[in-house]
């Protein structure tokens, strides 16, 4: 009998056995019961059993054992193992069944399986009461796969796995494993022999770094206490509702003496009550999906599944985000979808071959990132990052996913020279399998969890990206508006003295405002790379930077579009940001960046107490012009209006020449009030103003039925309310 199996038992020591069920685990052979082990440690083994127990023989010298018997041992049965003076007893990972269901294999395939990160990975399960870990792993072009890790010792002979055929999936249930043991997988490539050791791309967690295995089984232990927000982010109106971001940057925005990061939790304690205090809305994290670099901000994933141990538990992540929410502030993520990188232990080249990447560079290679393009096209591949996206908003409960870099998937000529790339099957230069993608993943985010927004980070003229699918668009809630960014940042360059001959780039934007639904950035981007501050791009003295400072905010927070800032803006940090410190809060003990911060603080609340101010952001009946071609004075004024009918006024100083007896047009005969002067003392400016109310006269103005004369202070907004 042991001929017969020779030439799998020579497989199996060299790694190369395919079909590891078909030689180990419980067998009939003729009328007798079979149970092979392969134990290269052990000296001996023992079968625990009310059947028949007893004693296995080695029947290969390199560690494998056979019990035979005329009774079926009841399962599961326990062996016992020997290594010289001391035993360990285990439950033969080799007599499970297979445990992924066919529907989910095909629906892989198919690239329909929207929640592949409960197939694949490892994941703490029971089987005939047995407890233990279920590893599953896609790698279709591998001869044979193994599970390795500290409970054997890092050895690709001693846990093969099960492989379900065409699917590509390879399975494996390994009894009574810690949880978070450390592991990875082992793989030979069928065609070249080539033997890698890959970490899990499903994994929930890994190891701190510089360390990349994967830890085993990480059941979810936080009792979530956020139902009632849920419930309303079910409701909400989000068009018409106020959105402003803080952009976050969990590893700098602040860090304890001795350089260590906050954690999830300790940014719960004080990040929350911050963002709260100041008036914003929403909180969006840079990426903190698992990543080998801190210098890459989270940009560079290679754990699509797993929160950063960087900054704790990925429970401590949920408490974070319930946190948020029991504060009514809401979490958006951001995520990478766009490119992979190349680190030899992750996802390139996963089992071999290019697996989730193009075969081909002039596909799947950024040149400019040194980084991997997903292989939209590939089914499983859908399957994946569909996967990744609904893992973050089912499991934490985020409130909207940020897409990176969506431009960089739409066009396959994205930053490559003529040649470097390849056109689509119609000649164009379009990615149509990443559009596919992109229009699925934003139907999926919409139709499971309601009030969840999309964002699309996409710096291009392509049409329909804020649209829905059913209309030809990409689907997205949102797209950032990087058009208008770099014209205001450009215009806001200028000394002022020279601004009039840039005046169309702060009234260009009008022309295509309400083409998408816009979120007006001032992002991590714009203050990092050599770009400076926000601050330090402000021409001038230091009083005119701080004014054209809290000038261009008054601008943005009055401008028709949703709001994002990164930390620091509202501050106004002097130094560009550095990813390796904190924010430089002590900055805050100098009078002209407590006021900065006071001017950020009012224009949150007003932003989001006055509903002209966010109502109609997406509507061209929300703005009016009163005047956009004082190009002389460089003065714009404008008005914004909700759906009942209230309204603001916006007039801005764009030099730091103050305009007295400043003629405006009005929409009514009435008394008005400045709700903000972003020249108030109170914001360290000059307090030049319009104190007590404005009076309209029934003086025709500006194409409107009255007007009055107000003060406009050098580099400066106000904004005007009708008296309640």
């Amino acid at each position: 009998m042991v001929e017969q199996v020779d030439k799998p038992i020579e497989s199996l020591l060299q790694a190369r056995l395919h079909d590891p069920f078909g030689l180990l685990g419980l067998h009939r052979e003729g009328a007798e019961w079979v149970v092979r082990v392969y134990e290269p440690y052990a000296t001996d083994v023992d079968l625990l059993s009310n059947a028949e127990p007893g004693a296995f023989k080695r029947i290969h010298p390199a560690g494998v054992f056979e019990w035979r018997g005329s009774s079926e041992p009841p399962r599961p049965y326990r062996l016992r193992m020997h290594y010289g003076s001391t035993t360990h007893e285990i439950f033969d990972p080799y007599q499970f069944p297979p445990h992924i269901s066919p529907d989910d294999l095909y629906l892989f395939g198919e690239g329909k399986l929207r929640q592949g990160y409960r197939m694949l990975g490892s994941h703490g399960i029971e089987i005939d009461g047995v407890k233990g870990v279920r590893f599953a792993v896609w790698a279709p072009n591998a001869e044979r796969v193994s599970v390795v890790g500290e409970f054997n010792q890092w050895d690709g002979r001693v846990h093969p796995m099960r492989s379900h055929g065409s699917s590509g999936v390879w399975e494996l249930f390994i009894p009574e494993i810690a949880q978070h043991a450390l592991y990875r997988y082992e793989i030979r490539n069928r065609d070249t022999g080539q033997l890698l050791t890959k970490t899990d791309p499903y994994a929930q967690g890994y190891e701190h770094r510089p360390g990349t295995a994967a830890l085993a089984a990480l059941p979810c232990k936080h009792r979530w206490q956020d139902g009632e927000w849920m419930e309303q982010r079910a409701q909400w109106d989000w068009l018409h509702g106020a959105i402003n971001i803080y952009e976050v940057h969990a590893g700098s925005w602040k860090r304890h003496p001795d350089g260590r990061f906050y954690t999830y939790s300790e940014l719960a304690a004080d990040l929350v009550p911050y963002v709260k205090g100041m008036g914003y809305t929403h909180i969006e994290l840079l990426p903190v999906s698992e990543h080998p670099l801190d210098e890459s901000w989270g940009y560079q994933a290679t754990g699509y599944f797993a929160p950063t141990s960087r900054f704790g538990s990925p429970d401590e992540l949920r408490h974070f985000v319930d946190t948020c929410h029991r504060a009514g502030i809401g979490v958006i993520l951001d995520w990478v979808p766009a490119h992979f990188p190349k680190d030899d232990w992750a996802l390139a080249r996963f089992d071999g071959t290019a697996l989730y990447e193009h075969e081909d560079p002039r596909l799947g290679f950024h040149e400019e990132w040194g980084t991997h393009v997903f292989n939209y096209g590939r089914n499983e591949v859908k399957s994946f990052l569909m996967s990744s996206a609904h893992y973050w908003l089912a499991e934490f409960h985020f409130d909207g996913l940020r897409v990176d870099a969506v431009a960089s998937m739409l066009y396959l000529d994205y930053s490559r020279k003529e040649g470097e790339w390849l056109p689509n099957k119609y000649g164009g230069r379009e990615n149509l399998e990443a559009v596919d993608f992109l229009r699925e993943m934003n139907i999926m985010v919409h139709e499971e969890f309601p009030g969840a927004l999309t964002f699309a980070e996409e710096s291009t003229a392509w049409p329909g990206v804020s649209r829905p699918v059913y209309l030809g668009g990409l689907g997205f809630s949102i797209k950032w508006n990087m058009g208008w960014m770099n014209d205001t940042l450009s215009y806001f360059r200028n000394d002022p003295v020279h601004r009039r001959y840039h005046h169309d780039q702060l009234t260009f934007g009008q022309l295509y405002a309400y083409t998408e639904n816009f979120v007006l950035p001032f992002s991590h981007d714009e203050v990092v790379h050599g770009k400076g501050s926000l601050l330090s791009k402000m021409p001038g003295d230091a009083w005119q930077k701080f004014a054209n400072l809290r000038l261009l905010l008054t601008y943005q927070m009055t401008t028709p579009g949703k709001k994002l800032n990164f930390m620091g803006n509202e501050i106004a940090q002097g130094r560009e940001w550095q990813s390796k410190w904190e924010l430089e809060w002590w900055q805050l003990g100098e009078e002209v960046h407590r006021g900065m911060q006071n001017l950020a603080h009012d224009l949150n609340r007003l932003y989001r107490e006055l509903p002209a101010l966010h109502d109609l952001d997406f509507q061209h009946e929300g703005f009016s012009w009163i005047d956009c071609n004082d190009a002389e004075k460089s003065v714009l004024s404008y008005q914004r209006r909700a759906r009942d009918g209230s309204v603001a006024i916006v007039a801005l100083n764009l030099t730091p020449v103050p305009r007295n007896r400043y003629r405006i047009g009005l929409p009514v005969q009435a008394q008005y009030r400045e709700a903000l002067n972003s020249d108030s003392e109170y914001y360290t400016g000059s307090n030049l103003g319009n104190a007590g109310l404005i009076q309209a006269e029934t003086i025709p103005w500006m194409g409107l039925p009255c007007s009055a004369e107000i003060v406009l202070p050098p580099l400066a907004g106000v904004i005007l309310v009708l008296k309640a």
